[in-house]
């Protein structure tokens, strides 16, 4: 298993850019630019993270796929496709987005018509029109689970990924995201178990945050840094570590330098104590 995070710039170049993820105990990490930049730097960027052991993660898309307007819908595709592309160029592991929203007014909002059998059909149609006008050869596109919209589960992750029936396209992992009632965050440990169990061939990168129950009515779920939540972390790393190396456990969704490393180090600790290896030394103390 390789591990990473989120770094801070700006950088002097790209190679400063490498050691700060070596500085915070990381093998792997986002890749920090998108399609429209030069071709020359996105060389430097993947000669870097060559050069310092770094595996490139996820490249990110972050969009609507789902807008109900066509004119967005379509300016969505094409940045889909086009970062796919990169994906596939910098041989990322995987292309990550989310599955898309009809609410016109927030791009990962919830709205009435997401979990419908509607949504699966216009997730799983658009997915393959990404795949097939791409054909990544040396990525995978993947759609991150959300608490309002496919996949939603191991379950229709699994659906999805028989339903696209496309060999470029694969399972991303983000725990957190589906703990969405008290039911499924005291029995997490059995959920991260059902992923792993029923999409682990198809993982090929996992989000590491962290989540706690408030005692505020009605149901209040918040991330946290990881260590400082309920999320079974021994569970995670276990079960993370029994898949292939290059899949990447990455930090994310936190604003400052050093919760990143007070993050690495819990990672770090606990998988010292479990004998896992994340490819990479501690950040400094």
């Amino acid at each position: 298993m390789k591990f990473g995070g989120n770094l801070f710039g700006p950088f002097e170049n790209c190679e400063a850019w490498a050691l700060q993820a070596r500085s915070l105990g990381y093998s792997a990490v986002y890749f920090p630019l998108d399609y429209t930049a030069p071709q020359r730097e996105i060389d430097r960027y993947v000669q870097a993270a060559h050069a310092f052991h770094l595996t490139i993660a996820e490249v990110g898309i972050w969009n609507n796929l789902l807008h109900p307007d066509a004119e967005k819908r379509a300016s969505a595709m094409e940045r889909a496709v086009r970062q796919l592309e990169l994906a596939d160029y910098v041989r990322a592991n995987c292309c990550v987005n989310i599955a898309g929203s009809y609410d016109p007014e927030v791009w990962d909002g919830h709205h009435p018509d997401n979990l419908t059998p509607r949504a699966f059909e216009d997730i799983t149609r658009c997915t393959q029109k990404i795949l097939d006008t791409v054909r990544p050869l040396h990525t995978f596109y993947t759609l991150e689970p959300m608490p309002w919209m496919y996949p939603d589960s191991a379950d229709t992750c699994l659906q999805l990924i028989h339903a696209v029936d496309r060999p470029g396209f694969a399972a991303h992992v983000d725990l957190v995201n589906v703990l969405s009632s008290p039911s499924l965050y005291y029995r997490n440990r059995e959920v991260i178990q059902e992923w792993f169990r029923k999409v682990g061939p198809w993982i090929r990168s996992i989000h590491a945050k962290d989540i706690t129950l408030s005692q505020e009515l009605t149901v209040h779920l918040s991330e946290c840094r990881p260590g400082t939540g309920g999320l079974d972390y021994p569970t995670l790393l276990t079960c993370a570590s029994q898949l292939p190396d290059q899949v990447t456990l990455m930090l994310e969704h936190m604003t400052e330098k050093e919760d990143y490393r007070l993050a690495s180090l819990f990672v770090h600790d606990l998988a010292d104590r479990l004998g896992i290896s994340l490819g990479c030394g501690r950040p400094a103390e």
